[in-house]
């Protein structure tokens, strides 16, 4: 006798990569012949992928859970904050199971304990390039998962473990599949990209047959060649980061790098137990353009650290304008439980901080504002990402330029976008320019 259908409901909280162990779920669920439901009341039981890195994401994270609980009442936890099990299970005793993230295997014994699977898995059940959350153009390609770098603001490693790298072969047969199934770009993540292999000493892996070393550099090369557009997330400053830049300025990876500075200040740097000096990151910038003159670098960091002064809270405003970024992100300190950093003496107020964190992004949408003004009049290849009207129901696009990735940075609106499709690459001349994103439109004879 055939089984009736097993729903499961599914909440995806926090980063890319949290994002990334919620499709390996996804998928295998589906494999297993469960149907993924979209509402609470339709659901045969809820998994929740939960975020743990600072306080707020805590509380979204809890908040969630309740909710699920609330509407639903048989609920699997999973996630970032799993890992830290009397948290969710003191806020919420009859959760069924908590894991804690990147266990696929864990959630899916739990999910079999309460729901017993429908049949033997087929996997043709689930298209080649697994089940996604993201739109169907772009994909995030976790590479590795976890972290070496014991930095005292971040609780990373003691959720997420060390470095282990997945294997090369295995990474570009899924990069295959995704640009095989439509995808137009992919976005490489990890905890430390520029890590990738180290803890496998950069062994030879094969992708259909060919030799490829467990390296950032080998990987850009072979995902440079898919023929579609590779950005590259989480890159520590590292001194072989370089020669991925050369790619960059062939055109075989966008040129873009997320990287993690968080602070220039020297003696704060110490503090955070961070890899890297102000110095060297300055020298490496500019070496980095002289290469690929077109590169955009998105950065993020942290104002109001233990200890951080005025002179140290200056530096990292003259750093910012001698750096010239294309696109920042900043956080004032939050004393994230676990973290070393909470033993350090001399925490800055709060209102200090947020007064920095204030003068701070002035400096920067002004950096912004006017390397955005620099576009206009420009021809930029864009990558359509929604279709939608305004206000006159004209027809409009939501694209990005290659200095944009998705949801962090900005967009460009583009008018007369009627015959457009997400996903379509595109010329567009842009037009204008505010402090975050443009507006373009079809190039001038």
């Amino acid at each position: 006798m055939k089984n009736s259908i097993q729903k499961v409901g599914f909440v995806s909280l926090g980063c890319p990569k949290a994002g990334s162990d919620s499709e390996r779920i996804l998928t295998q669920l589906r494999a297993e012949g469960y149907q993924i439901s979209s509402s609470y009341e339709d659901s045969d039981l809820v998994v929740v992928n939960t975020c743990g890195f600072i306080d707020s994401a805590v509380q979204e994270s809890l908040d969630a859970i309740g909710e699920a609980l609330n509407k639903n009442g048989k609920v699997i936890v999973t996630g970032c904050l799993g890992a830290k099990k009397d948290v969710v299970t003191s806020a919420h005793p009859s959760v069924l199971a908590v894991t804690g993230p990147h266990a696929m295997e864990e959630v899916m014994t739990h999910v079999h304990a309460h729901l017993p699977k429908p049949h033997d898995p087929y996997t043709d059940l689930v298209p080649p390039q697994g089940i996604r959350l993201t739109p169907n153009h772009y994909a995030y390609l976790k590479i590795s998962e976890g972290c070496n770098h014991r930095c005292s603001f971040c609780i990373i490693p003691s959720l997420r473990g060390d470095l282990v790298s997945r294997p090369i072969g295995e990474v570009m047969n899924e990069a295959e599949a995704l640009v095989n199934a439509g995808v137009s770009e992919i976005l490489v993540i990890s905890q430390d990209t520029s890590a990738y292999g180290v803890d496998v000493k950069y062994r030879t892996g094969f992708w259909n047959g060919r030799p490829l070393k467990t390296h950032m550099t080998a990987l850009s090369k072979a995902l440079g060649e898919l023929g579609v557009w590779v950005r590259l997330h989480y890159v520590y400053p590292y001194p072989h980061v370089d020669e991925v830049i050369p790619l960059m300025a062939e055109g075989a990876i966008l040129p873009y790098l997320d990287v993690p500075f968080q602070h220039a200040s020297p003696r704060i740097l110490k503090l955070m137990k961070r890899p890297a000096s102000s110095e060297n990151n300055l020298t490496r910038i500019k070496a980095w353009r002289d290469v690929c003159p077109e590169i955009a670098i998105r950065s993020t960091f942290i104002v109001g650290f233990p200890g951080e002064t005025e002179d140290d809270f200056q530096q990292l405003l003259d750093f910012m304008e001698e750096a010239q970024l294309d696109r920042v992100g900043a956080f004032t300190y939050s004393a994230v439980d676990g973290a070393k950093a909470n033993e350090l003496p001399d925490h800055v107020p709060e209102e200090v901080k947020q007064e920095r964190l204030s003068r701070f992004m002035e400096v920067q949408e002004r950096i912004s504002a006017a390397k955005l003004q620099a576009k206009v009049g420009r021809i930029q290849t864009v990558l359509v990402d929604e279709i939608t009207t305004d206000d006159s129901d004209n027809i409009i696009a939501i694209a990005r330029t290659k200095a944009d990735a998705p949801e962090i940075d900005g967009v460009v609106y583009l008018q007369d976008a009627e015959g457009l499709n997400p996903g379509d690459f595109v010329d567009v001349q842009i037009l204008g320019a505010d402090g975050h994103d443009l507006v373009g439109g079809p190039p001038e004879d």
